[in-house]
């Protein structure tokens, strides 16, 4: 949005869109962590016989939907509504949640996550792009943060269902008990409230307006909520290719690759250390319980982690918190390869997990807000996409790593040596969004002028 003297959107509104998208949040986080918390019993189920690499495999399947979800649902939100694609998203990946818990061969068990992570790739983008339209600038990376510690819970809630009746019922119960959260449908439906940025890109500007007085969006300035405007000249309606070619402009084809570069290493790190974090420990000598409980801390402490960085993220910049908790938390997953009391491990892993998923959600946050709002899910989507390689990757390095009969400790190395790489490509991107050489801060959000030649 434009600069304003007051935020017209109310409290309750945010809080709305805040609670809405954290649910949907805390259903992926399930979704994605519980493939960690069942893999010590996957690899003990006989009537598969899985090798560490066909483990590792197992959990890149839902990654290469996640990678393909997100560059397309992204996008299609930017175009046909990201309400629509939201309650889409959710509906695909817990139903199919639902068919890998029934799975009789590992080929479909990987089908059903596969297709699965279409919906969790798209889920992220859209969920990013309606927390930032709907937040004062200033709160935004502390919103985007509260949002974001969703995929933290979830990941925790799939590590407590899987100690509570993973003993008992088995890894099938695990991961069936992700599909519930199909039953929130209805209520999202209710509770969210489309993009009104989107309805002005798209030149509806009486619903728009209808929407702004039952959100209580007062004062309703329509140029405020355009995606393009230049002074004196119609407000004009942006085309994919611009959405799509914004992050490849002059002003951002470097933070572009570097954005890239430092979520890719992210995702390396939280879903190799999601997927076999508690099977690295087990090897390291603690029993089940003990390796799932590594999952259980991990997970916590970023989501707590997610909230405290993006409030620094306001406060102090974004760049200098995240390049230095990429830091820490590379320190803290190297350490855990020393012998070490338990509790020392626990703060390690904690500090593992903010290093990871915390950092990684806050820089999710800042590509949302980096980029102009016509093309803020089109740009989230496609630099998740290109994460996602990393996310896919994580998965099976910790496979090639216990495949080649390497010390555990080698994981530990690699996975710190992937934080340093992402410190050093977030310290490379430029503070300010837009043209070279721009040396004041833009606006709460940048704009960019579309010519009535070239508005499609």
């Amino acid at each position: 949005m434009a600069a304003s003297t007051q935020w017209p959107v109310p409290q309750k509104t945010t809080n709305t869109v805040l609670f809405a998208c954290w649910l949907v949040i805390l259903a992926e986080g399930y979704d994605v962590g519980v493939l960690g918390a069942v893999l010590p019993a996957l690899a003990e189920y006989e009537p598969w016989g899985l090798s560490p690499l066909e483990l590792g495999g197992l959990g890149s399947y839902a990654l290469i939907g996640m990678l393909i979800g997100a560059m397309t649902i992204g996008t299609l939100s930017d175009r046909i509504g990201r309400k629509k694609m939201m309650l889409v998203s959710v509906a695909l990946f817990t139903t199919m949640q639902l068919g890998a818990a029934l799975a009789p061969t590992p080929e479909l068990f990987g089908l059903f996550r596969l297709l699965g992570g279409l919906g969790m790739g798209g889920v992220l983008p859209v969920a990013a792009a309606l927390t930032i339209e709907y937040s004062a600038p200033k709160r935004r990376s502390f919103n985007y943060g509260v949002m974001f510690s969703g995929y933290s819970f979830g990941i925790l809630v799939a590590a407590l269902v899987a100690i509570a009746i993973l003993p008992t019922l088995g890894w099938r119960w695990v991961i069936g008990v992700g599909a519930l959260p199909l039953l929130l449908l209805p209520l999202l439906a209710w509770i969210v409230p489309e993009s009104i940025e989107y309805l002005m890109s798209k030149g509806r500007k009486a619903e728009a307006g209808q929407l702004a007085r039952r959100l209580r969006v007062e004062p309703f300035v329509e140029k405020d909520w355009t995606p393009t405007h230049s002074t004196g000249a119609d407000i004009q309606s942006v085309s994919w290719k611009q959405s799509l070619t914004a992050m490849f402009s002059g002003g951002y084809l470097t933070a572009t690759v570097f954005f890239w570069i430092s979520l890719f290493c992210g995702m390396v790190l939280v879903y190799g250390l999601n997927t076999w974090l508690p099977s690295i420990m087990r090897s390291a000598g603690y029993d089940l319980g003990s390796s799932l409980t590594f999952l259980a801390v991990f997970s916590l402490a970023s989501a707590f982690g997610g909230m405290v960085l993006g409030r620094a993220a306001d406060a102090y910049g974004k760049k200098l918190i995240l390049v230095t908790f990429y830091l820490l938390g590379g320190a803290g997953i190297l350490l855990l390869m020393f012998p070490n009391t338990l509790v020392i491990n626990y703060v390690f892993v904690a500090l593992a997990g903010i290093g990871s998923i915390s950092t990684s959600l806050v820089l999710t946050g800042w590509v949302a807000d980096y980029y102009p709002s016509y093309a803020r899910a089109t740009a989230t989507g496609w630099a998740l996409s290109f994460a996602r390689i990393g996310a896919i990757s994580g998965p099976l390095i910790g496979g090639w790593i216990v495949s080649m009969s390497l010390p555990f400790q080698w994981n530990f190395i690699v996975f710190a040596a992937v934080g340093l790489v992402a410190a050093i490509a977030v310290a490379l991107i430029p503070r300010v969004p837009g043209r070279p050489g721009r040396t004041t801060p833009p606006e709460p959000e940048d704009r960019v002028a579309v010519p009535a030649t070239t508005a499609s």
